[in-house]
């Protein structure tokens, strides 16, 4: 690590993200106009009052379940392959005006199962809109994970979700993942799920360690994931700390989101810092960028502050990034 005081020196290198979910990163002005085209009444259009009250994450928050509430609306929004592709525009394009030089954006298809369209034709939606985009920042790239979710009954779903990954794998798909409530729905349970991934040559990372303890991550391992998301909980098993730091397993961690949700109470107590120093290779992710309130150029400088890095130990976390991303299958 550098023994250079930069810790109030702004981080000004191009940016890798691996963990930034869609539906929690909508433009508000985006939600108004997609309400008024499939005639969504909301509950107001101030976007300022619509921002804070319906799309961000409320200060009262007590866990990650009452957290996922806060994607209702987005959900709802989302409810068109049209929408589906103006939304992973304005968030590519969004990125592109951060310097970002890659992007991972992941978002759950399955919910076109509650609007009548296939998972296929938002698939393509979000890859329609994500490469339009790119297409005007040829200095960019991005690649879209695809969210098999936690829930009762949703094994068709997600086994659906996980062959449009096969089938787009290397056209703007890049990965699989797993998310939702974790602490309602155990990583175990998802076995088969992920066995076909496995199956099917599909590389795929797993929500885990966030609101669940250290067997959740080890579970995920087991059932051969190759980054993990959160993982923050891996701290409370010292013999998990030194095998991920031995294997070079990525965990995907998110400062203010794992704070919103009462993973942890302060910043200060948060295990990044700790998790880094041992050699876990820790990266540093918006997770939601309007849920949250956040940028990846903020959560860096937060990330500085609250455990005392330098922009050397930054770069080292965005070359982790480099080096655990799925750009090679986009």
């Amino acid at each position: 690590m550098s023994n250079n005081m930069d810790f109030n020196q702004p981080y000004a290198g191009r940016l890798t993200e691996l963990h930034l979910h869609l539906d929690g990163s909508l433009r508000p002005a985006s939600v108004v106009e997609l309400a008024k085209q499939q005639n969504i009444q909301l509950p107001t259009e101030d976007l300022e009052e619509l921002t804070s009250e319906y799309l961000q994450v409320s200060e009262d928050c007590t866990d990650l379940v009452a957290c996922l509430k806060r994607f209702e609306l987005p959900v709802r929004i989302l409810g068109t392959p049209e929408a589906i592709r103006r939304a992973a525009f304005d968030l590519t394009e969004d990125l592109a005006g951060e310097n970002y030089e890659y992007a991972e954006i992941r978002f759950a298809p399955q919910y076109a199962n509650k609007t009548g369209y296939s998972q296929e034709e938002y698939v393509q939606a979000a890859i329609d809109g994500m490469q339009d985009a790119l297409a005007k920042y040829p200095s960019m790239k991005a690649g879209l994970i695809l969210c098999c979710m936690r829930g009762a009954d949703l094994r068709e779903e997600n086994m659906e979700t996980i062959r449009q990954t096969a089938k787009y794998l290397g056209s703007g798909v890049c990965a699989a993942d797993l998310a939702g409530a974790e602490s309602l729905f155990p990583t175990e349970i998802f076995e088969d799920v992920f066995a076909l991934a496995k199956q099917l040559d599909i590389p795929y990372t797993i929500h885990a360690g966030e609101a669940a303890g250290p067997d959740s991550i080890r579970c995920a391992l087991k059932m051969g994931a190759y980054r993990i998301g959160h993982g923050v909980h891996a701290i409370d098993d010292p013999d998990l700390v030194k095998e991920l730091a031995r294997t070079g397993t990525c965990l995907e961690v998110s400062l203010t989101s794992n704070l919103q949700i009462q993973a942890y109470p302060t910043a200060e107590s948060h295990p990044l810092g700790v998790l880094y120093r041992a050699g876990v290779h820790t990266t540093v992710n918006s997770d939601n960028r309007t849920l949250s309130n956040v940028t990846l150029k903020s959560e860096i400088e937060k990330v500085k502050r609250a455990f005392h890095l330098t922009n050397e130990d930054i770069q080292i976390m965005q070359q982790y990034a480099r080096e655990a991303a799925f750009d090679r299958l986009v």
